[in-house]
């Protein structure tokens, strides 16, 4: 019997568990303080947003888990950059979907490669690297945008991502549900998944062990940024145009996803799927306190103490591993 009460205590402590619970919590909060808050049209409008931020928390993830304290903070310059590139593009015409799209891929994997090589060649920690990366992506949007507002999502971008698709969900929450399989099966199936939980873990030794820990964590900002590109690109669907500096309000939301779902900013530990739940609970949060007509100041500073309290509670819990 104790035995079964520690199995059930230590469930009811995992990420994951607590992420759901409190998804739910706040979905009944919300239905109480708005009636239809938890209408099923309701909750798939929230979970297409969610699935933008999801995407590009799948990027953060990868950086996180990594290890020595890496956090990309270029993300949001990535996302807005590609959603413009994606617009201008596309000008509302389907036949720029293909072109822009590979558009964006090359751009987040560009940018991604610059911040992998500045972390690993250069040495420059990654909190520095990507912070100077994303005043460099600003910088670059001013001087192509001028400050105005330019491009139009092609009508299938549009459709896929905020119609109904297939069995009356949305097609971007199956990109993302795929995504979320393939983040999967590329964590915990593959060569690449094992070094990257290695090097996060312990990156001394897994050099030792002949694990290429500067192509491993350069791949990981390649990725990062790739998948910011995609959640740029998928924010031109949902919006219709882009708009000045769109990203800038999912780099710190990311971070907050990857660790409500369980994945320690020490890394080395955790997974997508508690991201996802984490991402979904932070966009819940989020259309409540925009019920509570809270403005977005207020919204920002509930995000940043949020993490705040993460970081002090994985601070405390254990150190960090170099």
């Amino acid at each position: 019997m104790t035995r079964l009460s520690t199995s059930i205590a230590d469930l009811v402590r995992t990420p994951l568990v607590v992420a759901l619970s409190l998804i739910l919590a706040l979905l009944l909060l919300g239905e109480l303080l708005s009636p239809g808050f938890a209408s099923s049209s309701q909750i798939m409008r929230l979970l297409i947003v969610a699935s933008i931020l999801g995407v590009v928390a799948a990027g953060q993830n990868l950086v996180i888990l990594g290890g020595r304290e890496g956090i990309d903070l270029s993300v949001g310059g990535v996302v807005s950059l590609s959603a413009v590139i994606a617009g201008n593009m596309m000008q509302g015409s389907d036949a720029g979907i293909i072109p822009a799209i590979l558009a964006c891929l090359a751009t987040g994997a560009f940018f991604g490669l610059l911040n992998g090589l500045g972390v690993t060649l250069l040495r420059i920690p990654p909190l520095i690297m990507t912070l100077g990366m994303l005043g460099v992506l600003q910088g670059l949007l001013v001087v192509v945008r001028s400050g105005i507002p330019s491009g139009l999502a092609a009508p299938g971008l549009a459709r896929f991502v905020t119609q109904p698709f297939l069995f009356g969900v949305p097609g971007m929450i199956w990109l993302w549900g795929a995504i979320g399989v393939l983040m999967a099966l590329l964590l915990r199936r593959t060569l690449f998944g094992y070094r990257v939980y290695a090097i996060g873990s312990n990156e001394n030794a897994a050099r030792m062990a002949g694990v290429p820990a500067d192509l491993i964590r350069i791949s990981l900002f390649v990725l990062s940024g790739m998948f910011a590109a995609v959640a740029g690109f998928c924010i031109i669907g949902y919006a219709g145009s882009s708009f000045s500096n769109v990203g800038a309000q999912y780099m710190l939301p990311s971070i907050i996803a990857v660790v409500l779902g369980g994945t320690p900013l020490s890394g080395g530990k955790g997974g997508y799927t508690g991201t996802m739940a984490g991402a979904v609970l932070l966009i819940v949060l989020q259309s409540i306190l925009t019920t509570l007509n809270i403005e977005e100041a207020g919204r920002q500073f509930a995000f940043g103490a949020t993490l705040l309290v993460l970081m002090l509670f994985y601070g405390r819990g254990k150190a960090l591993r170099g």
